[in-house]
Protein backbone atom coordinates (compact mmCIF):
# COMPACT_ATOMS: atom_id res chain seq x y z
CA UNK A 1 0.00 0.00 0.00
CA UNK A 2 1.06 3.59 -0.63
CA UNK A 3 1.33 6.00 2.32
CA UNK A 4 -1.26 8.76 2.49
CA UNK A 5 -0.17 12.38 2.13
CA UNK A 6 -1.60 12.96 5.59
CA UNK A 7 0.74 10.35 7.08
CA UNK A 8 3.74 11.88 5.34
CA UNK A 9 2.75 15.30 6.65
CA UNK A 10 2.48 13.92 10.18
CA UNK A 11 5.90 12.25 9.93
CA UNK A 12 7.56 15.44 8.68
CA UNK A 13 5.98 17.46 11.49
CA UNK A 14 7.23 15.08 14.19
CA UNK A 15 10.69 14.98 12.60
CA UNK A 16 10.88 18.78 12.46
CA UNK A 17 9.64 19.31 16.04
CA UNK A 18 11.47 16.30 17.47
CA UNK A 19 8.39 15.86 19.64
CA UNK A 20 5.04 14.13 19.27
CA UNK A 21 3.52 16.60 21.73
CA UNK A 22 4.65 19.69 19.82
CA UNK A 23 3.76 18.19 16.43
CA UNK A 24 0.28 17.20 17.61
CA UNK A 25 -0.30 20.73 18.87
CA UNK A 26 0.87 22.23 15.54
CA UNK A 27 -1.25 19.81 13.53
CA UNK A 28 -4.29 20.33 15.78
CA UNK A 29 -4.81 16.61 16.38
CA UNK A 30 -4.67 14.40 19.46
CA UNK A 31 -1.23 13.08 20.31
CA UNK A 32 -2.58 9.54 20.46
CA UNK A 33 -3.98 9.83 16.93
CA UNK A 34 -0.67 11.19 15.68
CA UNK A 35 1.23 8.33 17.28
CA UNK A 36 -1.17 5.80 15.76
CA UNK A 37 -0.77 7.25 12.25
CA UNK A 38 3.03 7.17 12.50
CA UNK A 39 2.82 3.52 13.56
CA UNK A 40 0.58 2.77 10.57
CA UNK A 41 3.07 4.55 8.27
CA UNK A 42 5.99 2.54 9.62
CA UNK A 43 4.08 -0.70 9.13
CA UNK A 44 3.22 0.26 5.56
CA UNK A 45 6.86 1.00 4.81
CA UNK A 46 8.22 -1.92 6.79
CA UNK A 47 10.75 0.33 8.48
CA UNK A 48 11.20 2.22 11.73
CA UNK A 49 11.37 5.96 11.08
CA UNK A 50 11.38 7.46 14.58
CA UNK A 51 12.90 6.40 17.87
CA UNK A 52 11.49 7.52 21.24
CA UNK A 53 13.65 7.15 24.31
CA UNK A 54 14.76 9.07 27.39
CA UNK A 55 16.43 11.66 25.15
CA UNK A 56 13.19 12.40 23.27
CA UNK A 57 12.11 11.68 19.72
CA UNK A 58 14.80 11.18 17.11
CA UNK A 59 14.99 10.02 13.49
CA UNK A 60 16.38 6.60 12.78
CA UNK A 61 18.96 6.37 10.00
CA UNK A 62 16.23 5.22 7.62
CA UNK A 63 14.00 8.04 8.85
CA UNK A 64 16.77 10.57 8.10
CA UNK A 65 17.03 9.26 4.54
CA UNK A 66 13.27 9.20 4.08
CA UNK A 67 12.62 12.72 5.43
CA UNK A 68 13.79 14.72 2.36
CA UNK A 69 11.85 12.37 0.08
CA UNK A 70 8.70 12.84 2.14
CA UNK A 71 9.19 16.61 2.00
CA UNK A 72 9.64 16.42 -1.78
CA UNK A 73 6.41 14.45 -2.18
CA UNK A 74 4.50 17.01 -0.10
CA UNK A 75 6.07 19.90 -1.99
CA UNK A 76 5.16 18.30 -5.33
CA UNK A 77 1.61 17.83 -4.11
CA UNK A 78 1.40 21.53 -3.20
CA UNK A 79 2.82 22.45 -6.58
CA UNK A 80 0.29 20.25 -8.35
CA UNK A 81 -2.57 21.83 -6.41
CA UNK A 82 -1.23 25.30 -7.21
CA UNK A 83 -1.11 24.46 -10.92
CA UNK A 84 -4.63 23.06 -10.73
CA UNK A 85 -5.97 26.17 -9.01
CA UNK A 86 -4.24 28.50 -11.47
CA UNK A 87 -5.61 26.48 -14.39
CA UNK A 88 -9.12 26.65 -12.92
CA UNK A 89 -8.76 30.43 -12.59
CA UNK A 90 -7.70 30.64 -16.25
CA UNK A 91 -4.22 31.94 -15.45
CA UNK A 92 -2.35 29.19 -17.32
CA UNK A 93 -3.04 26.97 -20.31
CA UNK A 94 -3.20 27.64 -24.03
CA UNK A 95 -5.66 29.57 -26.18
CA UNK A 96 -5.59 29.57 -29.98
CA UNK A 97 -6.64 32.88 -31.55
CA UNK A 98 -7.55 33.44 -35.19
CA UNK A 99 -7.76 36.86 -36.83
CA UNK A 100 -9.39 37.87 -40.08
CA UNK A 101 -6.46 38.88 -42.29
CA UNK A 102 -7.84 42.37 -42.91
CA UNK A 103 -8.09 43.06 -39.16
CA UNK A 104 -4.86 41.41 -37.95
CA UNK A 105 -2.72 44.42 -38.94
CA UNK A 106 -4.30 46.66 -36.29
CA UNK A 107 -6.19 44.26 -34.01
CA UNK A 108 -3.73 41.46 -33.25
CA UNK A 109 -0.99 43.54 -31.52
CA UNK A 110 -3.18 45.27 -28.88
CA UNK A 111 -5.19 42.13 -28.15
CA UNK A 112 -2.11 39.98 -27.60
CA UNK A 113 -0.37 42.68 -25.56
CA UNK A 114 -3.39 43.18 -23.29
CA UNK A 115 -3.81 39.46 -22.61
CA UNK A 116 -0.10 38.93 -21.98
CA UNK A 117 0.01 41.89 -19.59
CA UNK A 118 -2.85 40.50 -17.49
CA UNK A 119 -2.16 36.77 -17.90
CA UNK A 120 1.61 36.45 -18.50
CA UNK A 121 1.67 32.66 -18.00
CA UNK A 122 -1.15 31.95 -20.44
CA UNK A 123 0.19 30.72 -23.78
CA UNK A 124 -1.37 32.32 -26.86
CA UNK A 125 -1.00 31.08 -30.40
CA UNK A 126 -2.18 33.30 -33.24
CA UNK A 127 -3.03 32.92 -36.89
CA UNK A 128 -4.44 35.24 -39.54
CA UNK A 129 -6.43 33.93 -42.45
CA UNK A 130 -9.57 34.39 -44.51
CA UNK A 131 -13.10 34.17 -43.14
CA UNK A 132 -14.01 30.63 -44.25
CA UNK A 133 -10.97 28.94 -42.63
CA UNK A 134 -11.55 31.04 -39.51
CA UNK A 135 -15.12 29.84 -39.07
CA UNK A 136 -14.19 26.25 -39.92
CA UNK A 137 -11.33 26.38 -37.42
CA UNK A 138 -13.61 27.65 -34.69
CA UNK A 139 -16.24 24.98 -35.23
CA UNK A 140 -13.70 22.12 -35.43
CA UNK A 141 -11.72 23.27 -32.37
CA UNK A 142 -8.54 24.56 -34.00
CA UNK A 143 -9.33 28.06 -32.72
CA UNK A 144 -10.74 29.05 -29.35
CA UNK A 145 -11.51 32.64 -30.35
CA UNK A 146 -11.72 34.33 -33.72
CA UNK A 147 -11.75 38.04 -34.50
CA UNK A 148 -13.73 38.71 -37.64
CA UNK A 149 -16.71 40.43 -39.21
CA UNK A 150 -20.28 39.12 -39.39
CA UNK A 151 -22.39 37.64 -40.74
CA UNK A 152 -20.95 34.27 -39.73
CA UNK A 153 -22.91 31.05 -39.28
CA UNK A 154 -25.57 29.98 -36.80
CA UNK A 155 -24.60 28.46 -33.48
CA UNK A 156 -21.64 30.68 -32.56
CA UNK A 157 -21.41 33.09 -29.64
CA UNK A 158 -20.25 36.61 -30.53
CA UNK A 159 -19.40 39.87 -28.79
CA UNK A 160 -19.06 43.14 -30.71
CA UNK A 161 -15.69 44.87 -30.26
CA UNK A 162 -15.69 47.56 -32.95
CA UNK A 163 -18.35 49.42 -34.89
CA UNK A 164 -16.87 51.64 -37.59
CA UNK A 165 -17.78 53.56 -40.73
CA UNK A 166 -17.92 51.89 -44.10
CA UNK A 167 -16.41 54.01 -46.84
CA UNK A 168 -16.48 54.23 -50.57
CA UNK A 169 -12.91 53.69 -51.73
CA UNK A 170 -12.11 55.79 -54.80
CA UNK A 171 -8.99 56.42 -56.87
CA UNK A 172 -7.18 59.66 -56.09
CA UNK A 173 -8.54 62.38 -58.39
CA UNK A 174 -11.95 60.71 -58.76
CA UNK A 175 -14.76 63.21 -59.29
CA UNK A 176 -16.37 62.21 -55.97
CA UNK A 177 -13.15 62.03 -53.95
CA UNK A 178 -13.56 65.48 -52.40
CA UNK A 179 -17.06 64.81 -51.06
CA UNK A 180 -17.40 64.71 -47.25
CA UNK A 181 -19.94 61.89 -47.49
CA UNK A 182 -21.57 59.75 -50.14
CA UNK A 183 -24.60 57.54 -50.50
CA UNK A 184 -24.23 54.09 -51.96
CA UNK A 185 -26.60 55.16 -54.76
CA UNK A 186 -24.05 57.82 -55.80
CA UNK A 187 -21.85 54.97 -57.06
CA UNK A 188 -24.50 53.26 -59.19
CA UNK A 189 -22.80 54.11 -62.49
CA UNK A 190 -19.25 53.31 -61.37
CA UNK A 191 -17.27 50.18 -62.29
CA UNK A 192 -16.79 48.05 -59.19
CA UNK A 193 -14.07 45.75 -57.89
CA UNK A 194 -15.20 43.18 -55.32
CA UNK A 195 -14.08 39.91 -53.77
CA UNK A 196 -15.27 36.63 -55.34
CA UNK A 197 -18.64 35.41 -54.10
CA UNK A 198 -16.92 32.18 -53.08
CA UNK A 199 -14.82 34.07 -50.51
CA UNK A 200 -17.76 34.09 -48.07
CA UNK A 201 -21.29 33.74 -49.38
CA UNK A 202 -22.99 35.24 -46.27
CA UNK A 203 -21.14 38.52 -46.85
CA UNK A 204 -22.16 38.67 -50.49
CA UNK A 205 -25.81 37.91 -49.73
CA UNK A 206 -25.79 40.91 -47.42
CA UNK A 207 -24.08 43.04 -50.07
CA UNK A 208 -26.72 42.01 -52.60
CA UNK A 209 -29.46 43.28 -50.32
CA UNK A 210 -27.66 46.56 -49.67
CA UNK A 211 -27.06 47.23 -53.35
CA UNK A 212 -30.66 46.34 -54.12
CA UNK A 213 -31.86 48.78 -51.44
CA UNK A 214 -29.70 51.47 -53.08
CA UNK A 215 -31.46 50.80 -56.39
CA UNK A 216 -28.78 49.15 -58.52
CA UNK A 217 -26.73 46.06 -59.21
CA UNK A 218 -23.01 46.83 -59.26
CA UNK A 219 -21.16 46.46 -62.55
CA UNK A 220 -18.27 44.31 -61.39
CA UNK A 221 -15.29 44.65 -63.74
CA UNK A 222 -12.74 42.71 -61.72
CA UNK A 223 -12.46 40.69 -58.53
CA UNK A 224 -9.61 40.31 -56.04
CA UNK A 225 -9.25 37.72 -53.30
CA UNK A 226 -7.82 40.10 -50.70
CA UNK A 227 -8.51 43.62 -49.46
CA UNK A 228 -4.96 44.56 -50.41
CA UNK A 229 -5.78 43.40 -53.94
CA UNK A 230 -8.96 45.48 -54.02
CA UNK A 231 -7.07 48.57 -52.86
CA UNK A 232 -4.45 48.01 -55.54
CA UNK A 233 -7.13 47.78 -58.24
CA UNK A 234 -8.78 50.99 -56.99
CA UNK A 235 -5.43 52.79 -56.90
CA UNK A 236 -4.86 51.65 -60.49
CA UNK A 237 -8.16 53.25 -61.53
CA UNK A 238 -9.88 49.97 -62.41
CA UNK A 239 -12.96 50.65 -60.29
CA UNK A 240 -14.35 51.59 -56.90
CA UNK A 241 -15.18 49.47 -53.86
CA UNK A 242 -16.49 49.79 -50.31
CA UNK A 243 -14.57 48.82 -47.21
CA UNK A 244 -14.47 49.45 -43.48
CA UNK A 245 -12.53 52.62 -42.67
CA UNK A 246 -9.84 50.61 -40.84
CA UNK A 247 -8.77 49.14 -44.19
CA UNK A 248 -6.99 52.43 -44.90
CA UNK A 249 -4.13 51.07 -42.75
CA UNK A 250 -3.36 48.58 -45.54
CA UNK A 251 -2.79 51.27 -48.19
CA UNK A 252 -2.27 54.97 -47.59
CA UNK A 253 -1.61 56.25 -51.12
CA UNK A 254 -3.46 56.18 -54.42
CA UNK A 255 -6.89 55.81 -52.81
CA UNK A 256 -9.38 58.02 -50.99
CA UNK A 257 -11.83 56.83 -48.32
CA UNK A 258 -15.16 58.70 -48.27
CA UNK A 259 -17.75 57.71 -45.61
CA UNK A 260 -20.98 56.16 -46.85
CA UNK A 261 -23.99 57.64 -45.07
CA UNK A 262 -25.49 55.32 -42.45
CA UNK A 263 -23.20 52.42 -43.38
CA UNK A 264 -21.28 50.68 -40.59
CA UNK A 265 -19.30 47.48 -40.13
CA UNK A 266 -18.80 45.47 -36.96
CA UNK A 267 -15.81 43.48 -35.80
CA UNK A 268 -16.68 40.71 -33.36
CA UNK A 269 -14.92 38.13 -31.25
CA UNK A 270 -16.58 34.74 -31.68
CA UNK A 271 -16.33 31.41 -29.90
CA UNK A 272 -18.04 28.04 -29.85
CA UNK A 273 -20.61 27.75 -27.01
CA UNK A 274 -19.26 24.35 -25.96
CA UNK A 275 -15.72 25.62 -25.33
CA UNK A 276 -15.07 25.05 -21.62
CA UNK A 277 -11.46 26.22 -21.37
CA UNK A 278 -11.16 28.08 -18.05
CA UNK A 279 -9.09 30.88 -19.61
CA UNK A 280 -11.77 31.78 -22.15
CA UNK A 281 -14.07 33.97 -19.98
CA UNK A 282 -11.15 35.97 -18.58
CA UNK A 283 -9.69 36.64 -22.00
CA UNK A 284 -13.08 37.69 -23.32
CA UNK A 285 -13.37 40.18 -20.46
CA UNK A 286 -9.87 41.54 -21.13
CA UNK A 287 -10.63 42.01 -24.82
CA UNK A 288 -13.98 43.66 -24.07
CA UNK A 289 -12.35 46.09 -21.61
CA UNK A 290 -9.69 46.87 -24.19
CA UNK A 291 -12.28 47.58 -26.89
CA UNK A 292 -14.28 49.80 -24.53
CA UNK A 293 -11.29 52.03 -23.78
CA UNK A 294 -9.29 51.97 -27.01
CA UNK A 295 -9.91 52.74 -30.69
CA UNK A 296 -8.74 49.34 -31.84
CA UNK A 297 -8.81 50.39 -35.49
CA UNK A 298 -5.86 52.66 -34.70
CA UNK A 299 -4.18 50.67 -31.94
CA UNK A 300 -1.92 48.34 -33.90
Amino acid sequence: MTPELRQLRYFVAVAEDASFTKAARRLHIAQQSLSQQITVLERLLGASLLRRDSRGTRLTEIGSLFLPEARAVLARNEEALSVLNRAMRGEIGTLHLGFLTTTANYLLPPVVRAVRDRLPDLTLTTDDTQIAPLVDGLTDGRYDLIFTRPPLVDGLETRTLITEEVCAVLPEGHRLATRAELKLADLADEPWVLTPRSSWEPWHRRYDGEFEAAGFTPRVVQRATTVQGLLGLVAAGIGVTRLARSSHSLRRSGVVFVPLAGDTARTVVAWAPGNDKPALPGVLDIVSELAAGTDLTEAG
